[in-house]
């Protein structure tokens, strides 16, 4: 993950795009997002039928390279370590979402998901 870090750092500093606002950085992650969104605007594409559409495929590609970009860009310039703080992320995720409870729920059709109400539950005590 350095070495891409190093890289991304690179790549803003060659273009002295290096004091980019965060704001802009945010915008565009929102906005490449948006793009990658797009490309299943009136479809509801199950996973096997993204897969098995290597147009697709590519098109995702493209797309969610310019978000990770983006995202690598802002932790670059906020000299976060990005691995860590994916890493942190993943653990407060495991803890709020326990992969026991997740992989064995059952909800009746037309229910509040188990996600939906634990995410609730954690803002309505202010937590995320």
């Amino acid at each position: 993950m350095k070495d891409l870090e190093k890289d991304v750092y690179q790549h803003l500093k060659d273009r002295r795009w290096d004091t980019l606002r965060p704001v802009d950085i945010a915008k565009s992650i929102m906005i490449e997002g948006a793009e990658l969104l797009e490309l299943f605007q009136w479809e509801n594409l199950s996973l096997e039928d993204v897969r098995k559409n290597p147009e697709k495929v590519q098109q995702i590609k493209k797309e969610l390279a310019d978000v990770l970009i983006y995202a690598l860009e802002m932790s670059v310039l906020l000299n976060l370590d990005t691995e860590q703080i994916v890493r942190e992320k993943l653990a407060h995720v495991a803890k709020k979402y326990p992969a026991e409870l997740m992989r064995n729920r059952t909800e009746e059709p037309g229910t509040e998901s188990m996600y939906w109400q634990i995410k609730k539950e954690y803002r309505e005590k202010g937590l995320s």
